[in-house]
């Protein structure tokens, strides 16, 4: 079983949730370069914490790197590093979901202003509306959740990550799998897509 994947997908697609799943189904670590970059020192860049990261024991045995590289040229540079440990990615998974999608699942988030749990007006909805189910606090959607910030988002990712995608399918390591419907469905469809062999 493959056990190096990168986890590329826009904002919403469900990357973080499916990642994170499969990292401990197989034991290996998640690295999530947005964390890590909220965590580290501004000076840092994203591939030398990837570095750093995968340089800890428990990433021997493998990785799955969640929302990184961003950019062909990150992915080049991976690459360059990856090879210099010998160590060779066994695939990439891009979760596709549609842009109307991707709108409904941004937008509808909410997050409570006192404790900070966040609901979802369709999949996670409140019992009371507008009310946090655990305190009461009112709920609220975060500035960068708006439809307008949401399509600026929506649409960088785009123009950024169509040379990557490029990159990565020329490579023969891509496997697009649908992002939307049934999480387990989508679970299913990520395993097998890794268990796929890549050509040599």
């Amino acid at each position: 079983m493959s056990a190096r994947v990168i986890f590329l997908g826009p904002p919403g697609a469900g990357k973080g949730t499916q990642a994170r799943d499969l990292a401990a189904e197989w034991g290996v670590p998640q690295v999530a370069t947005g964390d890590m970059l909220r965590e580290a020192a501004a000076a840092k860049t994203p591939l030398g914490l990837v570095e750093e990261r995968l340089a800890r024991p428990d990433a021997r045995a493998g990785f799955v790197l969640d929302g990184f590289p961003r950019t062909a040229a990150q992915a080049k540079a991976l690459d360059a590093m990856l090879k210099a440990r010998g160590i060779a990615l066994d695939r990439v998974v891009f979760l596709d979901v549609s842009r109307e999608e991707l709108l409904r699942r941004l937008t509808g988030r909410r997050v409570c202003r006192q404790c900070g749990t966040p609901f979802h007006i369709v999949s996670a909805a409140p019992r009371v509306a507008d009310r946090c189910d655990k305190c009461g606090g009112e709920l609220y959607q975060r500035s960068d959740d708006s439809s307008e910030a949401v399509a600026n988002r929506l649409d960088v990712y785009e123009k950024q990550t169509a040379p990557l995608l490029a990159y990565y399918r020329d490579r023969g390591l891509l496997a697009d799998v649908g992002g939307e419907g049934p999480v387990n469905r989508v679970a299913r469809d990520i395993r097998k897509a890794v268990a796929r062999t890549v050509p040599a």
